[in-house]
């Protein structure tokens, strides 16, 4: 499936059964949420989906599920983040025999790869498939960067298109845009710089609270792209207290509170991960208690 880099694509929270095993009725209950409120694609296996703790077969299974569900209507994506150049391109290869329509890729797991080593690994796996790739560059909780040097050589493979901008430097939008035009999508990562660098010139935004609340995430992106910028801010500045609870070591278990909150989800969490107690667990309860009380009218925001 051909598709834009663009708009608004959940990384959505993968649901467990009590028993630990694969909740697929409630992952697509909020698959199909997603899907209504207007997103433009979904990101499966990705921190927020614990990718960390699914076994392949599991993540075959979401994505398989998640293209069947979405019956074309929107492009798929499966993050690979693995320790080995062999296990990515193996990744690849599953993803595009399950129907994936995309990639997003880390750099190694585990181990601090120089910047050689880093373009090589991404270079490898995006020889090794015909699928679209977008670089996920998050050096604040990956530890590796990936710099306008480096994607001056991997902009020579014709299939990496877009990076997920998660450096938490706003300037960066307008170097990557000075740099590569077009030619390197931008998709922000950070819940909490999404409605800036989608101002600055970012294409898309890789969401997590969008996971509870599709329909505000849409909104804001819908509004803002059709130039009804003060109407996506006051959207956005009620949301940040909820998007905050996104850039938090416990990210996982604040969104999941809240698609229980909004009937999308449970809070149940793959070990070593639990869920919350204690003094932490008011006070995600108390942000997304607030965010209920105040939650904003919608305009119509489709077909703008």
């Amino acid at each position: 499936m051909n598709f834009e880099w663009k708009g608004v694509m959940p990384a959505v929270t993968t649901k467990f059964t009590n028993d630990d095993a694969l909740d697929i009725p409630l992952f697509l209950h909020n698959i199909k949420a997603q899907v209504d409120a207007g997103v433009h694609g979904i990101v499966l296996g990705g921190t927020l989906g614990e990718a960390s703790t699914l076994e392949d077969e599991e993540k075959r299974i979401l994505t398989r599920e998640t293209v069947r569900e979405v019956d074309g209507s929107v492009p798929v994506m499966i993050n690979i983040a693995e320790q080995s150049t062999k296990g990515a391109v193996a990744a690849a290869q599953k993803a595009e025999e399950d129907g994936a329509s995309g990639l997003m890729m880390l750099p190694p797991m585990r181990y601090k790869a120089g910047d050689r080593e880093t373009v090589a690994y991404f270079k490898a796996v995006a020889d090794s498939t015909s699928l679209p790739i977008m670089v996920y560059n998050n050096p604040v909780d990956y530890k590796i960067e990936v710099t306008l040097e480096m994607f001056d050589e991997l902009l020579k493979c014709d299939n990496i298109e877009a990076v997920k901008e998660s450096t938490r430097d706003i300037s960066n939008v307008t170097r990557i845009k000075n740099n590569f035009g077009d030619r390197l999508k931008i998709m922000c990562g950070v819940d909490t710089l999404a409605l800036e660098s989608l101002l600055m010139g970012a294409d898309g935004w890789i969401a997590g609270l969008v996971c509870a609340f599709p329909k505000e995430t849409v909104a804001i992106y819908e509004l803002q792209r059709a130039g009804r910028i003060q109407e996506a801010v006051d959207i956005y500045r009620w949301f940040l207290p909820l998007l905050e609870l996104d850039i938090n070591p416990k990210l996982v278990q604040n969104i999941k509170l809240a698609e229980v909150a909004t009937g999308l989800g449970s809070e149940t969490v793959r070990a070593p991960r639990l869920p919350l107690i204690g003094k932490e667990r008011e006070h995600v309860l108390k942000v997304i208690e607030e965010g209920l009380k105040t939650r904003p009218d919608l305009p119509e925001y489709k077909n703008l």
